[in-house]
């Protein structure tokens, strides 16, 4: 069922893991992904983010992101098993995955789209959250209509078709939340505009 009025589709697939697939995974992916401080530029300055942040992907690509360049890891195994079961529940295939790790409430992602030139256009692009439940929230670019979404512990939503043309979405910072979380979004890179690196 899509979630959104028009311009794109948004698909809530609800928890598909166990308590304890969750609690595996998250404990997994803690201890197992390279990890680093995001770092985004603003107003011509450098800004270090709480939240923390990996990318991993079929090759070692270079994409640009919030001012600077980043190149990926390639697949984990515990990586490969989860995108697996992503592309069996989505019925889509994804090349790279960006992984957030958010400490508490008081990490969250403010508006924007995922429309990098990079990525492969309308394409969908699948969610998987594991830790505390956050809201998620939707704003339409034109309208400024709002759509909100509480992502429980591991659930999987799909952004689809022309969303990211039309929408914006966030995670919305709250003191309500005192435990952490870890987010992937599988996507699907055009391998004709990626660089390797030299």
């Amino acid at each position: 069922m899509n979630l959104l009025p028009y311009d794109g589709e948004l698909v809530y697939l609800g928890p598909l893991f166990s308590l304890e697939e969750q609690s595996h995974y998250l404990k997994s992916l803690k201890s197992e992904v390279n990890w680093s401080q995001e770092r985004i530029r603003m107003y011509g300055k450098e800004i270090v983010m709480r939240r923390k942040v990996a990318w991993y992907a079929d090759q070692n690509s270079i994409y640009k992101y919030g001012g600077f360049e980043r190149q990926a890891f390639l697949w984990t195994n515990i990586l490969l098993e989860l995108k697996q079961k992503v592309e069996t529940w989505s019925n889509s295939n994804f090349n790279s995955c960006l992984l957030n790790y958010y400490l508490d409430g008081e990490d969250g992602m403010g508006w924007h789209s995922d429309n990098e030139k990079e990525l492969k256009k309308h394409a969908c692009i699948s969610s998987v959250s594991f830790g505390a439940g956050r809201k998620m929230k939707f704003k339409h670019k034109t309208t400024k209509e709002v759509v909100d979404l509480y992502l429980e512990p591991g659930s999987l939503v799909l952004m689809k078709n022309e969303i990211q043309d039309f929408w914006l979405h966030s995670i919305p910072k709250t003191k309500k939340v005192n435990s952490e979380r870890i987010n992937l979004t599988f996507r699907t890179y055009d391998t004709n505009n990626n660089r390797n690196p030299t």
